[in-house]
C-alpha cells in the first residue's frame, strides 16, 4: 500500500502545497522526484479517468485528501483544523489552475462587449469552497508566478489581471512543461501588462494614426472603391511595427508575410513603405508596372527593406489570390527556400507571418494542411507567428454561431499544441505586448504560436456593401465607436504622454503627405543590397527552345552510377532494392536498356553532382509511388528509419549540392502550394511534387489555377517547379486513370507551362535535367504513365543518354517508303505502344505513320508541319487518344492540328466515347474500349 511507502510526516494539511510543488516537478522531469514519489505519482497518471481531467493536478490533489482522512496504521494524522485548511489551499490551488485553463472565456476581449460574458462556475471562489472570509487569510500560490504566499484577495486580483484583462490566454493544452511554464512566467510575472516607455507609447500611437487616416482617405478620395478596409483593426499595424522593430534584435534579417484582402492596403503602405502615390495610381488604373493581365490591388505583393536598431529587415509580403488562405503554404515554402539558401539550420534569420481572417482560419482545411506540415522534417520552418484580424463577422454576412463549431475560431491550432494569445483590438498596447511575446516564445521553441486580435469591421465587407442589412444591432454599436486612435490618444493625453494638439498633428501631417503621395518619413532603405538576395535576370526574355546540352559522357554515367548503387558497409538492403542496384549497374555497362527509374536516378545524380539541388516531395516519393525510385534504402536489420535509412543521392561528391526526397503529409493542397512558395525563392534547384495518383490533383487545384498557371501574368512571378501526374488508362476505375490533362491544358496561354508527355525513359531523363539546365523557368508538367515503368519497349538505351536530347516531336523511323504512307496518326503517351503493336498485328506498316507530340504545350509546331511533309500523297491526319472524346488533348490541340493542313487533308478523331466519369470501372468495357479506337485508327473508310 501507498501509505506504507510514503513518509507519513508529508500527509499533513499544512503540507498540500509542498505535494503540489513536488507533483509539478514531477510534472517537468520525472527523475528528479525521489523513487517512492515518483512510482506514486505514475500510477496516479494512470488511474482510470485522470487523463479525461481538465487539470492536470487533480489526481494528486484528490488522493492526497483521501490519504489524510484515512487513518494511517491506526493513527490519525489531522486534526479537523489542519484538514479544513488542507482542503481550503488545494481549493486555492485548483483555482489558480482553473484561471489558466477557463481565464480566457471571462477576460475583456471584445471592444463592442457583445461577447458572451456567463461567469465560468470553475473560476467562481464560492464554487470551490472559497468564502469572503478567506480573502485576507495567506495562501500558498503553488507555482503561480510571485511571492509564494498570498493573501485570497491578492491571489484573485493577480489572477484575474492575468488571465482575465485584456489579453486571454490559452496555453495548457500544451503538453511541454517548459513551453506552459515559459509561458506562465512570461505572463504572469507581468501579469499580462505592457509597460512601455513615452517613446515607445507615442510611437504606437503614430502607426494606429497612419492606419486609421490611410483607409479615412482612401473613403473619401475614391468613393465606392473596393478596398477591403482595416478599420476596426488599425492595432495589427502596430504590431507588425513592433515584430519588424523587435525581431533584428534576435538575429531575424527577413520576414516574410502571408495576408489575404483585409487590410492588405494598409500593410503595404504604413508596414512596407509602399509609396502612396503608387497605391493611387492603382485606384485609378494605372498600375506602375504592366503585365499581360495583371491583378487587382488588394491582391498585389511587395517587398522592402526597412531600418531598424540592429540593422535592416527584410520584408516581403507575398502576393495572394482571393482564396485567401492558400498563400500559408506557399510563404512556408519560400521561408524553408530562403532559410536553406542562408545555410540555417537553427531556422532563425528568416521567419514567416501568416494574417489570418477569423472565418477563414476556421474554415479552410489548408491551415490544418499547413499546421501539419510545421513540425516535419522535410517542411518545418522553425515555427509561424500568425495574426488572427477576428472581425467577429467572417466573410460577409455571417453569424457567429454559423462560421464555425468551436468555441474561438483559433481552436484549429490546438492541433500542434501552438499557444493561442487572444487580446483586445481596443488596447494597442497590449496587442504589440503579446506580439513581442509570440516572437519570442517562436524563437525560443521554434514552434507556431497564435495571435487572436479580437476587433471589429467598421464598412461592411467591402466599401459598397451595407452591414446593416444583415448584422443591425452590431453595427449600431460600430457607429457609436469611438475608434482605436481616438481612445488611444485620449488615453495618453491623460497619461501627459502628449498634448491632444500633438494627437491632432500626427492626423494633419500624414493627410498632408498623402496629398502629396508620399510618405510621413522615409520607412524603407532604397539602396540596400542584400547578400542572399536571388538574380531572376539569366532567366528572363528566354524560350523554350532555347538549345542547351542535356547529355552526359557515358564514363560519367558510369561514374555516377557506381556512387548511387553503393551501400555502406553492413547495410542491407531489401532483396528486391538490391535487383534494381544491380540491375542499374548493367543499364550503365550498356547491358540492358535504361528503365524509368534508372533514367530519372541519373538526372538527380548528375545535378546534384554540379552543385544543383534537388527537393522532390509526395506522398510516397522515397519510394516511388509505383516502387520504381528507390532513392531512400532501407536496412532490413533496422527498425529505426534514421539509423537504417541511406539516401545514395546525398553521398555522390564532396560539395553537391542538396537532394532531399520527402514523403509528404497526406494533403495535395497545403504540401503543391508549398512546393510552389519553394520554387520561388529557388530557381537554382530542381523542386518536384509528385503525385500519388493524376487524380490526386484534383485536391489542389486552387494552387494550380491561381499560382502556378497565372503567377507569371498576374503578377510577374517565374517558377520553375516540375510537376510529376501519373496518367495512363490501364483499366484502374475512373479516378487513378486520368491526370485531366484536358484541365492543364485549357489553362495553357501565353506560354505559361511547360506539358510534357513522355513515351521514353530517356525522354524523363532530358527533361528533367534540361529544366535546370535550361535558363528558363516555367512550371514543367510531366505526365507519366506507370505502365511505362516497366514495360521493355518504352526503355532506351544507353546511346539514347550520351547523345541527342529532349525531342518535342517523336517521328516514325519504321516506315520505309514515306510516299505510301496515307494517314498519319499523331499521339501522346502510352497508347503510342498500343496502336504500334495494332499496326503490326495489321501489317499496315507502309500506309500508316505513327508521330508522337511529346510537348503538347507550348505546342511544337515546326517540328509537327516537318513530319507531316514528310509524306508526299498524305490524306488524312488523325489524331488518336485513349481518353474520352471530351477529355484529353483533342479539343485543346484540334485547332493547332487543322493550322497544319493542306486543303485535301482531313483530320480525324479515335479515342473513347465521350464520358461523364473520367474513365470506366470495369475491366471488360475497358478492354473494349480499347479495341474499339485501335480498330478505328488501323482501317481505311472507303
Amino acid at each position: 500500500m501507498m501509505q506504507n511507502k510514503v513518509s507519513h510526516s508529508y500527509l499533513f494539511g499544512g503540507n498540500a502545497p509542498f505535494i503540489e510543488e513536488l507533483y509539478e516537478q514531477f510534472l517537468t522531469d520525472p527523475t528528479s522526484v525521489e523513487g517512492e514519489w515518483r512510482d506514486y505519482f505514475e500510477k496516479l497518471a494512470q488511474a482510470p479517468g485522470a487523463a479525461e481531467r481538465d487539470v492536470p493536478h487533480q489526481p494528486i490533489q484528490e488522493s492526497f485528501i483521501q490519504l489524510v482522512k484515512k487513518p494511517i496504521n491506526g493513527q490519525r494524522v489531522s486534526t479537523a483544523t489542519d484538514w479544513e485548511s488542507m482542503q481550503k489551499q488545494v481549493s486555492v490551488l485548483k483555482l489558480i489552475a482553473s484561471w489558466r485553463v477557463l481565464g480566457s472565456r471571462q477576460a475583456n476581449l471584445d471592444p463592442l462587449k457583445r461577447m458572451d460574458q456567463t461567469i465560468v462556475a470553475e473560476l467562481d471562489p464560492a464554487q470551490n469552497g472559497l468564502t469572503d472570509a478567506d480573502m485576507a487569510v495567506q495562501f500558498n500560490v503553488g507555482s503561480l508566478v510571485g511571492p509564494q504566499k498570498l493573501p485570497l484577495s491578492e491571489i484573485l486580483a493577480r489572477l484575474k489581471q492575468t488571465y482575465g484583462g485584456n489579453i486571454g490566454l490559452e496555453y495548457m493544452h500544451i503538453t511541454s512543461s517548459d513551453e506552459k511554464r515559459w509561458v506562465q512566467q512570461r505572463f504572469e510575472g507581468d501579469l499580462s501588462t505592457p509597460r512601455y516607455n513615452a517613446e515607445t507609447k507615442r510611437r504606437i500611437l503614430k502607426q494606429i494614426t497612419a492606419a486609421e487616416t490611410l483607409e479615412r482617405y482612401l473613403h473619401t478620395k475614391y468613393v465606392g472603391q473596393k478596398r477591403f478596409s482595416l478599420e476596426g483593426g488599425e492595432s495589427a499595424i502596430a504590431a507588425l511595427d513592433t515584430l519588424i522593430q523587435e525581431s533584428s534584435g534576435q538575429g531575424v534579417q527577413e520576414l516574410i508575410i502571408g495576408m489575404a484582402h483585409r487590410g492588405r492596403l494598409n500593410v503595404l503602405v504604413n508596414t512596407l513603405g509602399k509609396l502612396p502615390r503608387d497605391l493611387f495610381a492603382e485606384f485609378e488604373g494605372k498600375p506602375t508596372v504592366e503585365l499581360p493581365s495583371g491583378d487587382v490591388k488588394y491582391h498585389m505583393g511587395f517587398s522592402s527593406d526597412i531600418p531598424t536598431a540592429n540593422g535592416p529587415v527584410h520584408v516581403s509580403l507575398a502576393f495572394n489570390p482571393s482564396h485567401l488562405e492558400i498563400v500559408n503554404p506557399v510563404v512556408e515554402g519560400s521561408v524553408r527556400a530562403r532559410q536553406e539558401r542562408r545555410k540555417d539550420a537553427e531556422r532563425k534569420t528568416v521567419v514567416p507571418v501568416l494574417i489570418h481572417g477569423d472565418s477563414a482560419f476556421a474554415g479552410l482545411g489548408v491551415n490544418q494542411g499547413t499546421f501539419n506540415l510545421s513540425q516535419t522534417r522535410g517542411y518545418g520552418t522553425g515555427g509561424t507567428i500568425h495574426l488572427v484580424i477576428n472581425n467577429q463577422v467572417g466573410f460577409t454576412t455571417s453569424d457567429n454561431r454559423d462560421m464555425r463549431s468551436t468555441l474561438y475560431c483559433t481552436d484549429v491550432a490546438k492541433m500542434v499544441e501552438a499557444p493561442i494569445f487572444h487580446v483586445n483590438g481596443d488596447d494597442p498596447e497590449a496587442v504589440c505586448y503579446v506580439m513581442q511575446a509570440a516572437l519570442d516564445y517562436r524563437m525560443t521553441f521554434k514552434k507556431d504560436v497564435v495571435i487572436d486580435l479580437v476587433c471589429y469591421r467598421k464598412l461592411g465587407h467591402n466599401e459598397g456593401d451595407d452591414p446593416f442589412l444583415t448584422q443591425p444591432m452590431m453595427y449600431k454599436k460600430i457607429a457609436k465607436h469611438a475608434g482605436v486612435r481616438a481612445m488611444y490618444a485620449e488615453r495618453l493625453v491623460a497619461e501627459n504622454i502628449l498634448t491632444a494638439e500633438e494627437a491632432d498633428g500626427l492626423i494633419r501631417a500624414y493627410r498632408d503627405a498623402l496629398d502629396k503621395g508620399e510618405h510621413v518619413e522615409q520607412t524603407v532603405l532604397t539602396n540596400y543590397r542584400r547578400e542572399f538576395a536571388v538574380d531572376w535576370t539569366p532567366f528572363l526574355g528566354t524560350h523554350w527552345a532555347h538549345p542547351v546540352d542535356t547529355t552526359l559522357p557515358l564514363a560519367d554515367i558510369q561514374r555516377l552510377t557506381e556512387k548511387f548503387t553503393a551501400v555502406p558497409e553492413g547495410f542491407k538492403p531489401h532483396p528486391t532494392v538490391q535487383k534494381v542496384l544491380t540491375a542499374r549497374q548493367a543499364m550503365a555497362a550498356g547491358e540492358q536498356n535504361v528503365d524509368w527509374g534508372m533514367a530519372e536516378t541519373l538526372a538527380y545524380a548528375s545535378l546534384v553532382t554540379n552543385g544543383y539541388g534537388v527537393r522532390i516531395s509526395g506522398e510516397d516519393s522515397g519510394r516511388g509511388t509505383f516502387s520504381h525510385r528507390h532513392a531512400v534504402l532501407h536496412d532490413q536489420n533496422r527498425e529505426r528509419w534514421d539509423q537504417g535509412s541511406y539516401v545514395p543521392l546525398r553521398n555522390m561528391a564532396d560539395n553537391q549540392g542538396d537532394f532531399l526526397v520527402i514523403d509528404s503529409i497526406l494533403n495535395e493542397e497545403a504540401v503543391l502550394a508549398y512546393e510552389y512558395g519553394y520554387a520561388c525563392s529557388a530557381p537554382d534547384q530542381l523542386v518536384i511534387w509528385e503525385a500519388q495518383f493524376g487524380d490526386f490533383a484534383n485536391g489542389a487545384q486552387v494552387a494550380i489555377d491561381q499560382f502556378i498557371t497565372s503567377g507569371e501574368t498576374k503578377w510577374g512571378r517565374l517558377n520553375g517547379m516540375t510537376v510529376l501526374m501519373p496518367h495512363g488508362y490501364d483499366g484502374q476505375g475512373p479516378e487513378h486513370s486520368s491526370a485531366r490533362l484536358e484541365r492543364w491544358l485549357q489553362l495553357c496561354a501565353e506560354h505559361n507551362i511547360q506539358v510534357i508527355m513522355p513515351s521514353q525513359a530517356s525522354q524523363m531523363f532530358h527533361v528533367l535535367r534540361r529544366q535546370l539546365v535550361r535558363p528558363y523557368r516555367k512550371p514543367l508538367i510531366v505526365f507519366m504513365s506507370k505502365r511505362l515503368l516497366r514495360y521493355k519497349d518504352s526503355m532506351s538505351p544507353i546511346e539514347d543518354f550520351t547523345n541527342g536530347g529532349f525531342r518535342p516531336v517523336i517521328g516514325d523511323t519504321t516506315v520505309a517508303d514515306p510516299k505510301k504512307v496515307k494517314r498519319v496518326v499523331l499521339c501522346a503517351g502510352q497508347v503510342y505502344y498500343d496502336l504500334a503493336n495494332a499496326r503490326k498485328e495489321r501489317s499496315m506498316d507502309e500506309e500508316i505513320a505513327i508521330v508522337r507530340i511529346e510537348q503538347l504545350y507550348p505546342f511544337p509546331t515546326e517540328q509537327v508541319a516537318a513530319e507531316l511533309a514528310r509524306y508526299s500523297n498524305l490524306k488524312e491526319v488523325m489524331w488518336v487518344q485513349e481518353e474520352p472524346k471530351n477529355q484529353g488533348a483533342w479539343y485543346q490541340i484540334r485547332h493547332r492540328l487543322e493550322g497544319l493542313l493542306s486543303a485535301k487533308q482531313t483530320l480525324a478523331f479515335a479515342g473513347r466515347p465521350s464520358s461523364a466519369s473520367p474513365a470506366v470501372g470495369y475491366m471488360s468495357k475497358h478492354v473494349a474500349q480499347l479495341k474499339a479506337f485501335l480498330e478505328e485508327a488501323m482501317t481505311f473508310t472507303k
